[in-house]
């Protein structure tokens, strides 16, 4: 059995749910703090996001639920990960004044020779998730 790493975040936003997902499956609200697709996240479809500056493919994988408002699963590669496919679970939560975001990636390989991996993929969800929160908090 091969060793996994799982990473998880969780963000407060101010804003109802239906105003998140549109930040997690559209292409052009995705461009705003991750990364730009070539159409809007749907379940049983694949995937390609490309630099928004660069115009490189930077990940791919395939939505795998899509159940509006509540879930968003994918799996999810890049380079790095020399064809090795993770996963990624976003789930929306109610609060008091907006929503919880939630993020699960799992299956990253965890050895000593992928943990510097694992700590920018670590790194690149904090700064994505900050940049979704600045945008969303602007107004």
């Amino acid at each position: 059995m091969t060793d996994t790493t799982t990473l998880t975040k969780s963000i407060l936003l101010r804003a109802n749910k239906e105003q998140v997902w549109e930040y997690l499956t559209d292409p052009d609200k995705l461009a705003i703090w991750f990364h730009k697709p070539t159409k809007s996240l749907a379940a049983g479809q694949t995937y390609e996001m490309y630099g928004t500056e660069s115009g490189k493919k930077l990940m791919w994988g395939e939505t795998t639920v899509a159940d509006p408002f509540d879930r968003l699963e994918m799996t999810f590669s890049i380079a790095p990960m020399n064809g090795a496919s993770s996963h990624v679970v976003w789930t929306l939560q109610d609060v008091p004044g907006g929503t919880r975001l939630n993020l699960t990636h799992s299956g990253l390989p965890a050895n000593e020779e992928t943990f510097g991996l694992a700590l920018a993929l670590d790194k690149g969800w904090e700064d994505h998730m900050a940049r979704m929160r600045a945008d969303i908090h602007a107004d």
